[in-house]
């Protein structure tokens, strides 16, 4: 297949892994980029630049392919050592970055200069548009559908994708919703030239999460995730759980709450945890309403290889429905 996207790249296919926190470790990022796609590290989930610097290591010993590392700009007090992290991804040699969070406006002339792409993740098309003029080379856009933090405005990715196509010139890879050939045929009929996963990839054999919570994953429906810290104006969409219902039956309660009452619930080192353990009670596991569309926990390769084969297929049958 060939896009802007695979070109920008250098990937055989359009397909990139989502920078999953505590997920995206070298077993999985490698096995996408063999598999022809785009494997993402994720740089928080490393203690310190260094050990971002050996988690790369571990990834260039098990692939050739190109990679890339996820950086989130978060709002903290002690914010990490992001000026590092830079120095690390470039020293490295990774040419990859993509960025989420906060505006990455401050440190776009050094990843540049060191000969790096970047791709930042937005979940409006202002947003886009503000990441585009800051010089960025391609943009993730997070339908409402997506894991994680899908923002405020609760637009799905069937109005977000082509609103964001309409008005960009650089890439749009659309992300949020998709997990099958046909949905990357539909991201792909929107405009979009690639898409981006999450959610599917958790439910690989090469995901080091916990194989309990990969058949949770399977076993879920499109409707078994929910929507939390709303209150907060800081949404997250995670599977249902008992955890979940409790921080929004708190949400709920007269009078509100603050992030204080609900941090012991959402913290990261509670999710880590139940990754491993495979109790989907423990914690609040960010996971998208296309878990209704996982029925299986192949290998990268053959998510990828099916994923390609009925994309094609997809868009042989839309070309069927026309008469001549």
């Amino acid at each position: 297949m060939k896009t802007r996207i695979t070109e920008l790249l250098g990937i055989r296919y359009p397909i990139i892994q989502g920078g999953m926190q505590w997920v995206a470790l070298s077993p999985l990022v490698a096995a996408v980029s063999n598999a022809g796609g785009l494997g993402v590290l994720t740089a928080l989930t490393q203690p310190s630049p260094e050990d971002l610097r050996k988690e790369i290591q571990k990834t260039q010993a098990l692939t050739s392919a190109p990679f890339a590392v996820n950086l989130t700009f978060l709002p903290a007090q002690n914010k990490p050592p992001y000026d590092e992290f830079i120095d690390v991804i470039i020293e490295s040699g990774i040419r990859i970055v993509e960025t989420a969070g906060n505006n990455p406006r401050e440190y776009m002339d050094r990843l540049h200069q060191g000969g790096v792409k970047v791709i930042h993740k937005c979940t409006s098309v202002r947003h886009a548009l503000s990441a585009q003029k800051i010089g960025v080379d391609a943009v993730s856009i997070d339908g409402f559908e997506c894991a994680g933090h899908p923002g405020e405005d609760d637009v799905p990715g069937l109005v977000l994708i082509p609103a964001a196509v309409k008005v960009l010139d650089i890439p749009v890879v659309a992300s949020g919703g998709i997990a099958t050939g046909a949905g990357m045929a539909a991201a792909l009929a929107l405009g979009a030239e690639g898409v981006n996963m999450g959610t599917r990839f958790l439910a690989t054999m090469e995901a080091p999460v916990h194989d309990d919570l990969k058949q949770a994953l399977v076993n879920a429906k499109e409707t078994d995730t929910q929507l939390v810290l709303r209150s907060l104006n800081n949404t997250s969409r995670a599977l249902q759980s008992s955890v979940t219902q409790e921080v929004v039956d708190m949400e709920r309660r007269a009078g509100g709450c603050q992030f204080e009452d609900l941090r012991h619930l959402v913290t990261g080192q509670r999710g880590k945890a139940a990754l491993q353990s495979g109790n989907i009670d423990d914690a609040v596991i960010a996971t998208g309403q296309c878990v209704g569309l996982i029925d299986d926990v192949p290998t990268c390769q053959e998510l990828i290889d099916r994923m390609v084969r009925d994309c094609r297929a997809a868009f042989a049958r839309g070309t069927g429905l026309f008469l001549s």
